[in-house]
């Protein structure tokens, strides 16, 4: 019986596995296949999950004919420069929060995240006002300030809940050895915590990467509009093209498999090691 259930349950570990995998990779599997189909395949009655025939046509039509290029440079312009500011000002305020003697820092924290919980269709139109009397429509600056202003309670609390791990014992004998406040930061707790530094940054680039709302609403010309828009923008008045929109949705996406699975360790230890009390 024991033999049994030795083999059973690894089975049935992987099997979910397989369930989850299959369920999660599918849609990004089937549109890297509608990418390389012919327009006519994609409306045949039965659709095929290999090409036949195998195309590029869609990639091209991406790139040339409705210039993804300034959307892919628009975004990563945007994502990249909200990245740092994130990481930058959220790692300030998460070591003041944890390692400075701030009363009430656990109300702030929870200020910060309700603030961030504000549905984003609720604010865009208030945010939209203030853009235009700054002169901040149809610039970068409008959307990485709204961006930035999104993710740095999420950055600022993950960052906190992760220097709180690190033994106060540290910080003593860092001061006994003379390091301010600012090389306490700079020397010692942001290099231990690269892997949470890791984690939260590339939460901040994909949420960045991936914002539509706001990018629709600031910019109105493909000069400033980031990529969800300009992927919304390849749809005519009377035509679909599926095969220019999964190949430039594959696009977009395959720097962020790349970035997760180039980062996957140090991901890893930035969601585990945060939990652990040192």
């Amino acid at each position: 019986m024991s033999t049994q259930r030795g083999i059973l349950r690894p089975t049935l570990t992987y099997a979910g596995a397989f369930l989850v995998l299959l369920w999660s990779a599918g849609p990004f599997v089937w549109q890297f296949s509608t990418s390389f189909q012919l327009d006519r395949a994609l409306t045949a009655p039965t659709p095929s999950f290999i090409p036949h025939p195998f195309t590029l046509q869609h990639y091209a039509n991406a790139f040339f004919h409705r210039q993804l290029w300034f959307y892919l440079r628009n975004s990563l312009i945007v994502a990249s420069l909200t990245t740092l500011l994130c990481l930058a000002l959220g790692s300030l305020a998460a070591f003041a929060l944890s390692r400075l003697n701030i009363r009430g820092r656990f109300g702030l924290l929870l200020l910060m995240l309700s603030v961030a919980m504000f549905p984003q269709i609720a604010i865009v139109g208030p945010l939209y006002l203030i853009a235009s009397d700054l002169n901040l429509l149809d610039t970068y600056t409008g959307l990485i300030i709204t961006y930035l202003a999104l993710g740095l309670p999420l950055v600022t609390w993950v960052l906190f809940g992760y220097f709180e791990t690190l033994p106060r014992e540290m910080d003593e004998a860092a001061r006994v050895d003379g390091v301010a406040t600012l090389g306490l930061l700079w020397r010692i707790i942001l290099p231990l915590s690269l892997p949470s530094l890791v984690t939260t940054g590339l939460l901040a680039f994909i949420a960045a990467w991936n914002e539509f709302l706001f990018a629709l609403a600031f910019t109105s010309n493909f000069r400033h509009q980031t990529v969800p828009v300009g992927i919304a923008n390849f749809t005519d008045l009377y035509y679909v093209p599926w095969g220019d929109i999964s190949a430039a949705s594959a696009v977009v996406t395959v720097p962020l498999i790349i970035l997760v699975l180039f980062f996957q360790r140090h991901i890893i230890e930035g969601l585990t090691l945060g939990g652990m009390k040192e």
